[in-house]
């Protein structure tokens, strides 16, 4: 219905390229040492460009495939069966954002000096938005200030889940310039930071249920002390700082789904070979249980239904735009991260004692992707947007 011709060949490349050069590299880079595997991996980009599957979202004359969304969707579930597939293709949050927010704001300069870098990936970069001392869920609440003096902002803020900042060139920061502004959606603008900016301190990879990880693989807190950067660093126009995140955050979502559904479609199949293999009694394997196959049924069908409603999302904001869809995209944000907890769960349970161990992926996802459902707006909120559509439309 929604996948094209292209899209459809695209995939099974992709999925050959993960089994046979990326899945064998997890154990270690997940679990070991990211930062130790980087030369495997900066091999496997390379390897990436010469069989012309790099950067699918970005326009052919910048070195992608030219896909559209619904068809780079498609590949982004395939690639979201590893937690390294989004990383070799270069085409990761938060780079992937960063790279589509530039295209459409960033300044020629910026876009030469910056963008151009991204989107080779021989640089990595990261975004800076949430407080820890303000609820992420409403952030016209924010802290981090850049006045402007003469042809510079001076930056002062202090920032956490600031993802991948270990080893990021710049980040783009979401900053209050204008605060006297009557609306307080236009108070703050994004500006973008080189990381090697006086003033500008990673203060740590932050632990996320025990793993603090590296490099790309890592959120880090952040603080900005009289940080000074070019005027001609800001990001569209001053004061527009919210109205680019949602521009953002549109196809973002589509991006964040998709992968969720490659993490399902990965667990589901480990779930179901557990259940072949592991035997109860001789002869009698968890395969026969009828719970476990109540739980392989009910994950297949929520799969399912998340891919068509993203997709259908997809079709929705290529067609009519972000706006258009916005209870589509609060929809498919809060439903399938829901099931993608759902079915860690399920597969974590029918694995056994196995499960919570790190002799498989499903810790890692257990414990990473538990945030789904709260970055990017926890559900609560969309789920909020969503009721409030219907029950409008219900008043007439």
């Amino acid at each position: 219905m929604f996948e094209s011709d292209k899209a459809l060949m695209l995939v099974h490349r992709y999925r050959a390229f993960l089994e046979k050069h990326i899945i064998p590299l997890e154990q270690g880079a997940i679990y070991g040492s990211f930062r130790a595997h980087l030369p495997a991996l900066h091999a496997l980009r390379a390897k990436a460009k010469e069989e012309g599957l790099f950067a699918p979202h970005l326009p052919v004359p910048h070195g992608g495939l030219g896909l559209s969304l619904v068809e780079f969707a498609s590949i982004s579930e395939v690639l979201g069966t590893s937690p390294l597939g989004h990383y070799v293709f270069n085409c990761n949050a938060p780079d992937i954002g960063n790279m589509e927010l530039m295209h459409q704001f960033a300044s020629p300069y910026l876009q030469e000096t910056y963008l151009r870098p991204l989107e080779l990936g021989e640089i990595r970069s990261c975004f800076a938005m949430t407080e820890p001392e303000h609820a992420g869920s409403n952030p016209v609440h924010m802290s981090t200030t850049a006045v402007r003096e003469g042809d510079e902002y001076v930056i002062n803020g202090h920032k956490w889940f600031t993802s991948s900042a270990d080893g990021a060139s710049f980040t783009i920061v979401m900053a209050v310039t204008n605060p006297s502004a009557e609306n307080p959606y236009a108070k703050a603008s994004m500006i973008l930071v080189p990381l090697d900016t006086p003033g500008y301190r990673r203060i740590r990879n932050i632990s996320i249920m025990g793993d603090e990880g590296e490099d790309y693989l890592s959120h880090s807190e952040v603080e900005f002390v009289n940080c000074r950067v070019p005027v001609s660093h800001l990001i569209g126009e001053e004061g527009s700082g919210f109205q680019l995140a949602q521009v953002r955050l549109g196809p973002g979502r589509i991006h964040h789904c998709m992968r969720w559904i490659g993490i399902c479609e990965r667990a589901l199949g480990m779930m179901c070979d557990r259940a072949i293999e592991r035997e109860l009694n001789p002869g009698h394997s968890l395969a026969m249980q009828q719970t476990i196959q109540n739980w392989i049924a009910e994950s297949a069908a929520e799969i399912k239904a998340s891919r068509l409603l993203v997709l259908n999302t997809a079709h929705k904001i290529e067609k009519d735009g972000a706006k258009a869809a916005k209870e589509d995209i609060s929809t498919i944000k809060f439903f399938v991260s829901d099931v993608l907890m759902k079915v860690i769960d399920r597969a974590i349970q029918v694995h056994g004692g196995l499960g919570i161990t790190d002799d498989t992926l499903l810790s890692f996802w257990y414990r990473h992707e538990r945030g789904a459902r709260i970055y990017d707006g926890p559900d609560e909120v969309h789920k909020t947007v969503l009721a409030k559509s219907i029950l409008k439309s219900r008043r007439g």
